[in-house]
């Protein structure tokens, strides 16, 4: 599975973006896909989390009830909406695909390349 990520920029604290990742392979459905993202200078940390079927999600308290995963497997395409962003939202997110559906990197088997959300105060 290759992933491609897509949908960062730089918006104003409160506002909101998109991300996109849409994967090649056949596979796609097969697997869960997660968020994650990395700050300067910190951990790779986790942020969202859906099964391969869409029945089920899980967040990182962080960005609970602003941030929402979701998924398309006709288009082989995961998504994450950020609304009311925040300065602390700034960092490279991530999408990655694995069989294990959770919040540990390690579980997780392949790894799109990174999109930069920056947001400004």
């Amino acid at each position: 599975v290759q992933l491609q990520a897509y949908g960062g920029g730089l918006v104003q604290a409160g506002g909101s973006l998109r991300l996109s990742c849409a994967a090649s392979g056949r596979t796609f459905s097969s697997y869960a896909m997660g968020w994650f993202r990395q700050a300067p200078g910190k951990e790779r940390e986790f942020v969202a989390a859906i099964r391969w079927s869409g029945g089920s999600t899980t967040y990182a308290d962080s960005v609970k009830g602003r941030f929402t995963i979701s998924r398309d497997n006709a288009k082989n395409t995961v998504y994450l909406q950020t609304n009311s962003l925040k300065p602390e939202d700034t960092a490279v997110y991530y999408c990655a695909a694995g069989i294990p559906y959770g919040s540990s990197p390690g579980g997780y088997d392949y790894w799109g390349q990174g999109t930069l959300v920056t947001v400004s105060s």
